[in-house]
């Protein structure tokens, strides 16, 4: 842990968001062994991310926005409430053009649609990313309520929901007829913008002090907008009881990680 915490916040952010494409990669290899999968499994994981995502949003990301806002004299609620719903925005509006690009392209069968997939879940770990990389920025600021344990966290939650991703982003391709490690390769893309997009994270937060509450709020409403979009339908769509255990459960070990080792 001390050599972790020795080293630069790039390089943290770095490691975290490489740690969150390898859990992709590890999902997405799975391809290897199976054609397909139980979905119970799946369902609480992706449960579990869900609660982690939807408390880490809050404790990780909106409060020491607001904190900070506070600081630096701006009207903390109306900077929230701009920045949550941006990043909430630029989800649902991404969403909404990949499915116009998904009808326009329903004639071609094949690869075209389990690229649109692969697409969307690229899309959505672009704000994941950034909100890694914000995280660690802001800890080496020393903003309050942000802490190098509740950044880790956070990239902890988000390398949770990606394993499903990967897998959810590979079996199609294999389901299609593709070989294990076409499907595989083509899985494991939808992460690889992470560790960029954690980099850039890090170095926009530190270097624009004025825009991190922004920043960060703008990643707490991406996530959001994630997990309503995609972890919450995806989980609830056979068992219900499953998935709001997996909420549930990993609402809690967030929220405890986070207020008592952050």
């Amino acid at each position: 842990m001390e050599w972790f915490l020795a080293l630069s916040p790039a390089i943290q952010g770095l490691l975290a968001t490489l740690f969150t494409y390898f859990v992709t990669a590890v999902g997405a290899s799975l391809v290897f062994f199976f054609k397909d999968v139980k979905k119970a499994p799946l369902h609480l994981m992706m449960g579990f991310a869900a609660g982690v995502m939807i408390a880490a949003s809050f404790w990780s990301l909106l409060s020491p926005a607001i904190e900070l806002s506070a600081s630096l004299g701006h009207n903390a609620w109306l900077t929230a409430a701009i920045g949550f719903c941006s990043g909430g925005l630029f989800i649902i509006i991404s969403d909404i053009l990949l499915s116009k690009m998904s009808i326009l392209s329903s004639k071609g069968k094949g690869y075209k649609r389990s690229l649109m997939l692969v697409g969307a879940v690229t899309l959505h770990n672009i704000p994941e990313g950034l909100a890694v990389g914000v995280a660690f920025g802001s800890a080496a600021l020393g903003l309050e309520g942000s802490t190098v344990v509740s950044a880790m966290l956070l990239a902890f939650g988000i390398g949770v929901q990606n394993f499903p991703e990967g897998l959810c982003a590979a079996l199609p391709v294999r389901q299609m007829g593709a070989g294990r490690m076409k499907s595989f390769l083509i899985g494991q893309c939808s992460g690889a913008v992470e560790p960029i997009a954690g980099v850039i994270g890090v170095l926009a937060a530190m270097s624009v002090r004025a825009l991190l509450p922004f920043a960060l709020t703008f990643s707490a409403g991406a996530m959001i907008a994630v997990v309503c979009s995609e972890l919450i339908p995806e989980s609830f769509s056979e068992n219900k009881i499953l998935a709001s255990v997996g909420v549930m459960l990993g609402f809690t070990v967030m929220m405890v990680l986070d207020v008592a080792l952050g």
